[in-house]
């Protein structure tokens, strides 16, 4: 059986570091017998500066067809839609909403060879195994809805108004996600227990206080996960301070969108961090740097983070599809990331090396292909 995977390249470094996740791909479908049709769409700002859309038509329905959708980054400085909006941002916000993708699911995992910019202030806390959780945030609500808008008189912009809406069917659905993946996890790196973190800001906001009272109420259900609360301004320094204490942490939208860019600087930083959106029948996996136009075309950039989004990628449908070959190939593509980062010969700019991209990708599907 093939599996639909749709390409969804976009801007700036978006194709670099899309070419080796799909040498990825292609290494596993020789090692483990597994086929993947492949299909590309153009997307983003240059594609809106060359056709006025932001991607083609039938680019969407063709990705709710696909098994699973692969995207790079968009965003190019010069491409904004006549409302002031970042031309091929309609392409996230559209398979996110569109396709119901509820949940971004984020791992925060220090591989040993990486080393970061805070590491030197620290001690045994940074050592591999010490950084290992997941964040889940609520993806379809909060500040990122359109109940948005501006006041302009005289030409001139006085007021604007991003208004956050927090539904019970949206906390519920998101909180669930988050409390089975707690339940599956092999538990906190600190005591190995399962542990929830729900981050939220509920002494000042009323969406805040409804999120926390569905998660009280999901909690009973979860006897096995222990249960933690956390604001999200104390959670930014827990999380720095004791990353160990930490196994998996859910919050609304906008709030989990900032803690987790955060948390990527206790991995080695964006270069290797990667993300799912994810809902009940449909998936998106990304690298979560943005399109970083000023290296685009110069083959320097880290690709792992797409390459992790592969290895997202490739986990969730095994799972989906029961698919025992998937499931290995899934686990072999983190073990050879591992082993690259560990042996640290191959490494980009940002973990202190010189590697190209393409030989960090070339590196990686020699170890997978390595008897």
């Amino acid at each position: 059986m093939s599996h639909k995977i749709a390409l969804l390249a976009g801007d700036g470094i978006g194709p670099e570091v899309m070419r080796e996740g799909v040498k990825v791909l292609k290494a596993v479908q020789d090692r483990f017998g597994v086929s993947f049709e492949m299909t590309p769409y153009p997307c983003g700002g240059e594609h809106y500066l060359k056709t006025g859309d932001e991607w083609p038509d039938g680019a969407f329905d063709a990705c709710k067809a696909a098994d699973a959708i692969l995207l790079g980054a968009v965003g190019h400085p010069d491409a904004r839609l006549p409302n002031g909006d970042l031309a091929g941002a309609g392409v996230i916000f559209g398979l996110r909403f569109g396709l119901d993708l509820y949940a971004n699911v984020r791992p925060t995992k220090m591989y040993a060879g990486v080393r970061h910019k805070i590491h030197d202030a620290f001690s045994e806390v940074w050592k591999p195994g010490k950084v290992d959780f997941v964040i889940v945030r609520e993806n379809t609500e909060g500040l990122y809805t359109p109940a948005r808008g501006f006041l302009r008189r005289g030409g001139i912009e006085e007021l604007a108004v991003d208004s956050r809406v927090i539904t019970r069917k949206g906390s519920e659905r998101v909180i669930r996600y988050a409390f089975e993946i707690a339940k599956r996890r092999h538990g906190a790196p600190k005591d190995g227990k399962h542990r929830l973190t729900c981050i939220d800001k509920s002494n000042v906001t009323a969406g805040c206080q409804l999120f926390r009272r569905v998660y009280d109420e999901l909690s009973a259900r979860y006897p096995t996960v222990e249960r933690d609360y956390a604001y999200i301004d104390a959670f930014t320094q827990w999380m720095i301070r004791n990353p160990e204490f930490y196994d998996v942490a859910v919050s609304t939208n906008a709030f989990g969108d900032i803690a987790t860019d955060l948390a990527s600087v206790l991995q080695g930083g964006m270069g290797v961090a990667a993300g799912g959106n994810i809902g009940d029948r449909h998936a998106m996996f990304e690298p979560i740097h943005g399109s970083a136009p000023k290296h685009a075309g110069q083959d320097k950039v880290n690709p792992i983070a797409m390459i992790l989004a592969v290895q997202m990628m490739l986990a969730w449908l095994a799972d989906r599809k029961g698919d025992k070959a998937l499931a290995e190939a899934a686990v072999a593509v983190d073990a050879a990331v591992a082993s690259v980062l560990a042996e640290g010969k191959v490494l980009t700019y940002d973990l202190g090396g010189s590697a190209k991209c393409s030989q960090v990708g070339d590196a990686v599907v020699e170890v997978l292909r390595a008897p």
